[in-house]
């Protein structure tokens, strides 16, 4: 029995995908993340080689144009799809993305080596992390003073200040 892949839009492939030049490359962002929005609007402002379609991850569009993805993992992680067929995620989205853009370009390629790989991981999980964090965060935070119980405190007027533990009742918590 063989098992027919499908393409982003659920058709079968009618050519290797993989081997196919990328003329054009969709973005599908998650437009409740800060981060994911800042990020698009950057996108956008940069010169592009390979031209760059964003549309938010979920939509109604998203789901028109590729009705064979996964649409709630699209929300998970950046997902990007080539006109190919082609679909990029995590920290290989980004880096089609950074290929995409003129001066990014040499960036990419020195990211999809295996020593680039990590970095290009490693920034993905950060960001991945402080997303978490953000949707953690209450409805009503606002943008005021933050603590978390580890000593660092960040405050939008003066930055991070970090203030160790006191010394209560004669000792001293030691690391």
């Amino acid at each position: 029995m063989s098992t027919v892949t499908r393409t982003a839009t659920g058709a079968a492939p009618d050519r290797d995908a993989p081997r196919v030049p990328v003329r054009g490359l969709t973005v599908l962002y998650d437009a409740r993340c800060s981060l994911c929005t800042f990020l698009r609007d950057w996108l956008v402002k940069q010169r592009q080689l390979v031209p760059l379609r964003l549309v938010p991850a979920g939509s109604e569009e998203a789901r028109g144009r590729f009705p064979g993805l996964d649409h709630r993992a699209t929300l998970d992680e950046i997902t990007v799809v080539g006109d190919g067929g082609q679909v990029y995620r995590g920290s290989a989205a980004w880096i089609v993305c950074l290929w995409a853009l003129r001066e990014h370009r040499p960036l990419a390629h020195r990211l999809s080596t295996p020593a680039g790989a990590k970095l290009a991981r490693g920034a993905m999980l950060a960001a991945a992390k402080w997303r978490q964090t953000q949707q953690a965060r209450p409805a009503g935070w606002g943008g005021g003073a933050y603590y978390n119980g580890d000593g660092w405190s960040y405050d939008p007027r003066s930055g991070w200040v970090y203030t160790p533990p006191g010394c209560d009742g004669g000792t001293c918590a030691t690391r």
